[in-house]
């Protein structure tokens, strides 16, 4: 399995990456999140940080305007999208998401979009429309378990899945052997290598205290803690990485969850 790299926290992959960031704002990316809704903002918030911690240049949130009496005094630098009656983003949000999609290097859904049927349209638009590498995490990747191929066939896709998340997508994708909590490592090293060598999609997941990298049929595994909340951290460290290394997918992305080992 020459496609599969092995990582820990002693021995990285791609110790490299850790100093060569950019140094000046300007070169290290622009940032879109999109999320929250009336009952929550707490994820996209904690999203901003993370990617301002791994050295974001710039970020820009983006929450619906259910949020704008509580949020605008505190975060005056925030756009606010129409919103449906029950406080999600509502179809006509587009418009202002792809203006502002305009100013980004990669977008980032983390989550805490609440469960809408327009929030799913606009959702479904920005994936078919906007070409900038963009990641999926936590609720923001469950509006896409029955339609797998708009996540997996999209170029420049990053999907930070639990293994649950990601047994739905490959069965509802139409992927021949089931993935399950009693198969070999080996088998799901293999699987996501022949998966994601067709695909366009880059995948992130864990599974037995690894976390597993998939780009382009190339997998890389680390050694993960045991705790379950990792996704909003990874995938907000991915996709800044990511932006740092566009031309580096995989090198960015398998060292993105070093830092969590």
């Amino acid at each position: 399995m020459d496609y599969w790299q092995k990582q820990t926290k002693d021995t990285p992959l791609y110790p490299d990456l850790a100093w060569d960031k950019p140094e000046r704002k300007d070169q290290a990316g622009k940032l879109l999140i999109i999320g929250g809704n009336l009952h929550g903002f707490a994820v996209p918030a904690k999203a901003f940080e993370y990617a301002g911690n791994e050295g974001i240049g710039y970020a820009r949130i983006i929450l619906p305007d259910a949020l704008r009496s509580t949020l605008h005094a505190y975060w005056t630098d925030a756009v606010f999208c129409p919103s449906t009656p029950s406080g999600s983003f509502a179809r006509d949000s587009k418009e202002l998401i792809l203006n502002n999609s305009l100013w980004a290097d990669g977008l980032l859904l983390p989550g805490d979009l609440g469960r809408n049927s327009e929030t799913a349209i606009m959702l479904d638009e920005i994936l078919a429309t906007i070409k900038s590498p963009i990641a999926i995490t936590k609720d923001a990747l469950d509006y896409y378990l029955q339609r797998p191929e708009l996540v997996f066939d999209r170029e420049d896709t990053l999907a930070v899945a639990s293994f649950s998340q990601l047994q739905k997508l490959c069965t509802n994708y139409g992927l021949k052997t089931a993935l399950t909590y009693t198969m070999a490592l080996t088998q799901l090293i293999e699987l996501l290598h022949l998966l994601t060598a067709k695909c366009g999609a880059h995948i992130i997941t864990k599974f037995e205290n690894k976390f597993i990298v998939a780009v382009n049929g190339q997998v890389s595994t680390t050694e993960a803690p045991e705790s379950e909340i990792w996704r909003l951290e990874v995938a907000s460290k991915s996709i800044v990485n990511w932006l740092h290394n566009d031309t580096k997918p995989f090198e960015a992305l398998t060292h993105s969850v070093l830092t969590l080992a």
